[in-house]
């Protein structure tokens, strides 16, 4: 089949990688003009540990290991450490990798199929499933025919919306808000990581390699705001964090201000009845996000590319089939997370 996946975060390159590795020709599109790598190192733990070394990546994902959640520490305005977090709290088990993003999706590139590359700086503008068929437009004007689209665009999916309606009708918030922002002052200075704590409030610095960054974490309900303003998000952190001038929180609100890809977004889970729809079909968090709290996104995103392939290669011709299968095997990963 001609299958167009929509989004090159872990669940698209995941998903290209095994979909082409049965045959289909695979269009892989990414709105942003690179790999999306601003972020936090993730896991990748339980049953995707196996589906890596079938891929073929296992190895080198293993290779790029770091240790950054486990020198996590709690200190007070003063910088005095009051604890450490218990290395039981960490991992499932000692197969658990944790791998900066950037080095993971670096690997799931490099895996794609040489006939399948990513096209940055386009993405999905309209679509039309004729029941054998999608009829695509591109951002770019361009027009093509696909036998099948793969939504991997995540949490925010434009895919989702186009085929199953309003992002709220899916989106539960967890009354949490998430920053990271370049810290580069902070980098090879130490290992260890200290976070503050204040009511309703948390900010750090994590340190991997030879990389640091601020992280922010604040209590609030719902805020409206365009998810693309990138002024607005950062007013909206300053605002949060205001009116503290203790430890470091200064400096790391220097840096937010300075940041040009600053990350920034609601700490939500998305919550859907099903996962596909005529010729149109979910993956990753655009189906299912747990949220970063959870620690199994990378791992879900891997897991369900994977079973979505086997589904598909075990119902050749009958999608509702191979979709069905899909999500029976994919949802109980999905609840535990």
């Amino acid at each position: 089949m001609r299958i167009l996946v929509s989004g090159a975060g872990m669940a698209g390159l995941a998903a290209g990688i095994n979909l082409g590795a049965i045959g289909h020709d695979i269009t892989l599109v990414e709105r942003a003009g690179h790999l999306r790598v601003n972020g936090s190192p993730i896991d990748i733990r339980g049953d995707a540990i196996e589906v890596t070394r079938k891929m073929g990546v296992l190895d080198q994902i293993q290779g790029r290991k770091v240790t950054m959640t486990e020198m996590t520490q709690f200190i007070s305005a003063d910088g005095t450490v009051l604890a450490e977090l218990p290395g039981s709290e960490v991992s499932d088990s000692e197969d658990d990798t944790e791998i900066p993003r950037e080095e993971l999706a670096r690997v799931l590139h490099a895996a794609l199929a040489p006939g399948a590359p990513v096209v940055f700086g386009e993405s999905i503008k309209h679509m039309h499933d004729d029941g054998d068929g999608v009829e695509v437009t591109f951002i770019s004007g361009k027009q093509d025919r696909f036998d099948l689209v793969v939504g991997a665009d995540g949490m925010h999916s434009l895919t989702r919306r186009l085929t199953f309606g309003p992002e709220q009708d899916y989106l539960k918030h967890l009354g949490f808000y998430v920053a990271l922002t370049d810290l580069p002052a902070a980098a090879g200075t130490e290992r260890k990581n200290p976070f503050l704590n204040w009511p309703g409030h948390m900010i750090g610095i994590a340190r991997y390699n030879d990389t640091a960054l601020g992280v922010m974490n604040f209590r609030s309900a719902w805020i409206d705001y365009d998810y693309h303003d990138l002024d607005a998000q950062k007013q909206i952190l300053l605002d949060a964090f205001a009116g503290h001038d203790e430890w470091r929180v200064p400096e790391i609100l220097d840096a937010v201000r300075k940041d040009p890809e600053l990350y920034f977004d609601s700490v939500s889970q998305i919550h859907m009845p099903s996962w596909h729809h005529g010729r149109v079909v979910l993956a990753g968090d655009a189906a299912h996000c747990a949220s970063g709290l959870s620690g199994r996104g990378a791992s879900l995103a891997i897991t369900g590319a994977w079973l979505l392939a086997e589904a598909l290669r075990g119902n050749p011709g009958d999608l509702e089939a191979a979709f069905h299968e899909y999500e029976t095997r994919q949802r109980p990963y999905v609840a535990r997370a």
